[in-house]
Parts: structure tokens; C-alpha cells; sequence
């Protein structure tokens, strides 16, 4: 009886497939093991330590921005972020597919922003992405959740706690599950600076 290969469903593969997917397979052991030793120094109180080794990672870190203690993401190599925002505290950033953060853009404490999720309506149940763009000057309240395939438009809010399953446009105000309007933002240029970031956080 000839050694035959199978997927997880059962489905017999050939010797190329079953190859495929062990290197496949071994390269995310690799990646699960980089990301452990990375959340790690996540906990290091300085932000200067802690941006060096996100760098040296992959992720794009502009000028003056920083990620605080805690910060989990999936993939640095497929995160950017721009000039002066700054990542809160345990927020989990999901880099299976691009994430863009635009400049001057602050995400609370445990913010979370996904580029992948099931497909619940597949008999395999498979990993579906699409990537998530976050404009310039915007804010995220604390615990709110991005989901694959949203915009948020440059200078718009999101209130604490909401899901934000759909593009939010700019200078919008959003909050609840599912995220909806709720408001529009008075300044309409914004053009500050956010205020220096927790030393030792």
C-alpha cells in the first residue's frame, strides 16, 4: 500500500502538495517562535529600546512615533505606521495582511485591528484577508476593534469599545457594535502634535 499524504480534512495530496504545505507549515513554527521572543521585550520600559527592536523586525516605525508596553501584533513586516502616532498600551495589531497608520494618530490602551478572519460559510472554514488603512490624525478609543478590509478616513474618531465593520469616512465621529455614525468632528484641519508619550509605559 503506497504512504499517502493527507491535509487535516482528510484529502489525499500529492507529494509537491505535501511538501508545499510542510515548509509552509515549519515557516509559521519559525514566525510563531520570532513573535514570542519579540512580545518579550515588548515589556522592556524604554521606548527607544523597544522601536529598535520593532524595526529590526520589519515594521515601518516613522519619526517620533512609538508603541507601548505590551503591543502584540501578527507579522511585523506588513505594519507601517507614520510620523508622531502613538500605539497604547496591549493594543494587538494584526499584520497577516497590510495595516497602514497614517501620522499623528493615536490608538488607545488594547485597541485591537485584524487583517484576516474565517470565512464562516466555507466548509473548510478558511482564513480569508484584506488589508486596513488608518488615516492621519485619527484617534481609536480604548478596546475598540478593526476588522479586515476597513478605512478610516484621515481625522476621524472611534469610540471606545465600538466594531468598525465598515469604511469610516473623514472627520467622522463612530461608536457602538456595529460601528455607525454618531457625530462629525469640529476641527476640521487638524494639524497638532500629540502630547509626549508615558516614559517608562
Amino acid at each position: 500500500m503506497p504512504f499517502l499524504i493527507r491535509d487535516k480534512h482528510g484529502r489525499s495530496l500529492t507529494w509537491k502538495e505535501g511538501i508545499t504545505k510542510i515548509l509552509a507549515r515549519f515557516e509559521s513554527y519559525c514566525l510563531d517562535f520570532r513573535l514570542m521572543l519579540l512580545h518579550l521585550t515588548t515589556w522592556i520600559p524604554l521606548h527607544s529600546v523597544r522601536n529598535l527592536v520593532w524595526r529590526l523586525a520589519g515594521l515601518q516605525l516613522g519619526k517620533d512615533s512609538t508603541l507601548h508596553t505590551g503591543v502584540r501584533v501578527f507579522d511585523p513586516r506588513h505594519i507601517k505606521i507614520g510620523e508622531g502616532t502613538i500605539i497604547g498600551f496591549a493594543c494587538f495589531i494584526d499584520g497577516r495582511d497590510q495595516i497602514t497608520i497614517g501620522d499623528h494618530t493615536d490608538l488607545a490602551s488594547e485597541v485591537m485591528i485584524y487583517s484576516g478572519e474565517h470565512d464562516l460559510s466555507a466548509p473548510d472554514f478558511h482564513a480569508n484577508s484584506a488589508p486596513v488603512k488608518i488615516g492621519s490624525y485619527v484617534f481609536i478609543g480604548p478596546r475598540a476593534i478593526i476588522l479586515p478590509g476597513v478605512t478610516i478616513g484621515d481625522g476621524a474618531v472611534v469610540g471606545a469599545g465600538a466594531v468598525v465593520t465598515k469604511d469610516v469616512a473623514p472627520l467622522s465621529i463612530v461608536g457602538g457594535v456595529p460601528a455607525k455614525v454618531i457625530g462629525e468632528r469640529t476641527l476640521k484641519n487638524p494639524q497638532y502634535k500629540l502630547g509626549r508619550f508615558k516614559l517608562f509605559q
